[in-house]
């Protein structure tokens, strides 16, 4: 599939807060994602009638007002009425059959050019960032991710020529690959032709789409009717059923709006041909392509990789909704996109590193514990590894109201610039991390030799000691992979 555009990622606007790494993620990024067309998701529950009241306590509306609602008054307009239309409609709908998911793996990788953007800001600044945060960020909006879909060989995944469109249902594509790919074959011409003689009084619309067809007794009806039925709807009813969902309006307007539409008339005129061919409709247009192009464009693929913005508008609805409730999973717990990220982070030289609570963070500098017996060390320095150290997470303001302190005025700003100086230093040098928030903290500091020799001790001693006598093997093993974890 073609890229999806790239989007610029300021990494100022990524907070860097416990409750902001914690927050639920935002589960309407695919409100917009729609299912067959002529299909409408209807909100939950209905309007019964109440009110709310003060307390938390429902109370029913007048008398009056439930009237209405039971009795229609005379000479009321029942010509609009939405809900009642929607009910008989979906009277006649039948029942569509959804086919299982496919067996496809998805797994959610960064966007290049967005990748880079990223990499590029963190390797110009001193600043920490969470990996999981990062993970979110990417996974944010769809032009920063791209989706790797991997399908059994027994049950592949089909595609559009080499980067067209994505199906797991091969005559789904078959019956979508006109629309999507008719540019590349065709060059379409769109013209006026005279205006339409004859005095209609109605038009019927189709209630699905909203496409006018035309009147009845007009000689591009039927076709037209056939035309929209075969391209959209076979798949979902039969034509007796589709018929079924036209309505004939007598509104002027309307009649009038399909008369302009019906002046536009399209030509299609092959590419590919040494001898151009011109169809005049796009059903003559398409049962050429079906003819001379469709039989060689269809492949079936075991792995692709298809852009965020294309993700969303597949036209294999099942496909899609599979993609959709992966994506809502990983925007939870991005255990795909963290060590995607992390391995590309590595190979653009950006370090990775715990902290706290065993923590992925992400920085263009390596942190590394202060040896405190070097020599030549300031003031400033030790004060600010001392208050550092005792206020985790202190911003630079705090650092130096706790360090600053009982000085003479034309000592104030001497002393600022020379701890400004050092807090420099050491952050560029991996002695202090400062997170993009603009909290400072220490690296964390390895155990001493002697110090986890002797947790190796305890954790063998432990372990020996909660075997049974008659499983010595087995206690023996225990402790070896017990000593190999502390390692």
């Amino acid at each position: 599939m073609p890229a999806a555009s790239s989007e610029s990622v300021d990494l100022l606007d990524l907070k860097l807060l416990p409750a902001w790494v914690k927050e639920p993620a935002d589960t309407r990024s695919y409100a917009h994602y729609q299912g067959d067309e002529g299909e409408e998701r209807q909100p939950r529950g209905r309007d019964r009638g109440f009110r709310q009241k003060e307390g938390g306590r429902k109370r029913p509306t007048s008398k009056a007002d439930s009237g209405d609602r039971r009795r229609p008054q005379r000479g009321r307009d029942r010509s609009h009425r939405p809900h009642t239309d929607k009910r008989r409609q979906d009277r006649h709908r039948p029942a569509v059959a959804t086919r299982p998911p496919p067996e496809v793996t998805v797994r959610f990788v960064p966007h290049p050019p967005a990748f880079e953007n990223v990499a590029r800001q963190i390797k110009e600044g001193t600043f920490a960032y969470s990996l999981f945060a990062l993970a979110r960020l990417f996974l944010e909006k769809p032009e920063r991710y791209n989706v790797h879909l991997t399908a059994k060989p027994e049950s592949p995944l089909y595609q559009l020529g080499e980067n067209g469109a994505i199906a797991a249902d091969r005559p789904l594509l078959e019956n979508n690959a006109f629309r999507s790919a008719k540019e590349d074959f065709y060059k379409i011409d769109i013209s006026q032709s005279e205006p339409i003689k004859g005095n209609f009084t109605s038009v019927a619309r189709d209630r699905l789409s909203g496409t006018l067809l035309g009147p009845t007794n007009h000689h591009a009806y039927q076709p037209r009717l056939r035309t929209l039925y075969e391209q959209r709807f076979s798949r979902r009813m039969s034509f007796p059923e589709y018929q079924r969902q036209i309505e004939i309006l007598s509104d002027p307007a309307l009649v009038e709006q399909w008369k302009e539409e019906a002046r536009t008339v399209t030509t299609f005129t092959t590419l590919k041909e040494e001898t151009p061919l011109t169809f005049s409709s796009a059903v003559e247009a398409e049962k050429n392509f079906r003819q001379k192009y469709l039989p060689d464009l269809v492949k079936a693929v075991e792995e692709v990789t298809i852009g965020g913005v294309a993700s969303r508008s597949l036209a294999d609805r099942v496909l899609g909704r599979l993609i959709e409730d992966r994506w809502s999973m990983e925007t939870r717990s991005p255990s795909q996109m963290m060590p995607e990220l992390a391995s590309q982070f590595r190979d653009a030289g950006v370090h990775i590193f715990r902290h706290r609570r065993g923590m992925l963070f992400v920085a263009s500098i390596r942190p590394r514990p202060f040896v405190h017996e070097q020599t030549g060390v300031s003031l400033n320095v030790t004060a600010i590894f001392e208050t550092v150290g005792a206020n985790p997470r202190i911003n630079r303001k705090d650092l130096a109201d706790k360090i600053l302190v009982d000085l003479a005025a034309e000592e104030i700003e001497a002393r600022k610039l020379a701890l400004a100086s050092d807090l420099h230093w050491l952050i560029s040098e991996g002695y202090v991390i400062e997170f993009n928030d603009g909290s400072l903290d220490l690296p964390r500091a390895k155990a001493k030799p002697k110090e986890a020799e002797k947790k190796k001790d305890q954790i063998v001693a432990a372990v020996v000691s909660t075997a049974e006598p008659s499983g010595q093997a087995l206690g023996t093993s225990a402790s070896t992979t017990s000593t190999s974890d502390v390692d």
